[in-house]
């Protein structure tokens, strides 16, 4: 879709104080959703493609994902033979059900930054502890985990001027055990409910549920519960208003299958499963 009321488009080679943020500015990287519907209020693009961000860092601290790195670039990295929840990146991926041109397009960073529930980087983010690093105008960074940067359906912790710089998966989370459930209304549609089971070496269980509910959550245990616990747990923490409604998927459907889900990665990942 032409963007009429885009009159400039700016491609910095970094992000500090002479970008000069100002009313109208839209960050601009894949662009799948921006040029998907009109964008009244846009009237400078910021492209955030030459800055030259690496799409995949190994470091110290776990997998840093560029806010820039394509779906595509993510689903083809290969993982460490001892990231035991690397599986998980390409399951996700996956999930982004989309054309190939959408995937060589589409970002990490906008799919985080947009907030849908079935954004399936948010769901890989909240299951694996992500840290989303943001940039601000000035240069300067700050940090915060997934799960409370990802307020809901376009809505985001981003202050005016900060962009998205990366995602980082945490080590210790990359080598947790998990178990995987998404379904949607048909075959190729978008995720009606996602939910990711993980537990780490001291035994300690969390469940990332996505995609049935209008902005992520995670419920921790300190070791795997019992049937009846997590169900408790669920009905406690997730009110009926909190289910996602549209036209993938009713909250009755959402809630039901919340539970199943829920139930079946429990007992997989305890053995009780066949």
């Amino acid at each position: 879709m032409d963007l009429n009321t885009v009159s400039e488009i700016l491609r910095p080679r970094q992000i500090d104080a002479t970008t000069g943020w100002r009313p109208g500015d839209a960050w601009l990287a894949g662009g799948t959703w921006l040029f998907s519907e009109p964008q009244p209020e846009v009237t400078r693009l910021i492209d955030l493609t030459d800055l030259g961000w690496p799409a995949l860092t190994i470091t110290e601290r776990g997998l840093e994902i560029a806010a820039t790195c394509t779906i595509a670039e993510l689903d083809a990295f290969q993982a460490p033979a001892d990231w035991s929840a690397a599986p998980l990146i390409g399951q996700c991926c996956r999930s982004f059900l989309a054309s190939f041109k959408i995937w060589n397009v589409a970002t990490v960073g906008g799919n985080l930054c947009l907030g849908l529930p079935a954004g399936p980087m948010i769901s890989l983010g909240l299951a694996l502890d992500g840290i989303c690093t943001m940039l601000g105008p000035d240069g300067a960074t700050r940090e915060m985990a997934v799960t409370d940067f990802v307020g809901g359906p376009l809505v985001n912790a981003l202050r005016q001027g900060e962009c998205l710089r990366s995602l980082t998966l945490p080590m210790a989370a990359l080598r947790r055990r998990f178990a995987f459930r998404r379904q949607s209304l048909t075959p190729l549609g978008r995720s009606g409910v996602l939910l990711i089971g993980t537990v780490d070496e001291s035994g300690a269980f969390a469940l990332a549920v996505t995609a049935s509910v209008r902005r992520p959550l995670s419920l921790a245990f300190p070791s795997l519960p019992t049937a009846a616990g997590l169900a408790d747990r669920i009905a406690a923490e997730i009110p009926d208003d909190l289910y996602y409604d549209d036209v993938h998927g009713a909250p009755a459907w959402r809630r039901h299958l919340t539970g199943v889900f829920a139930e079946e990665i429990r007992a997989e990942l305890s053995g009780e499963a066949a």
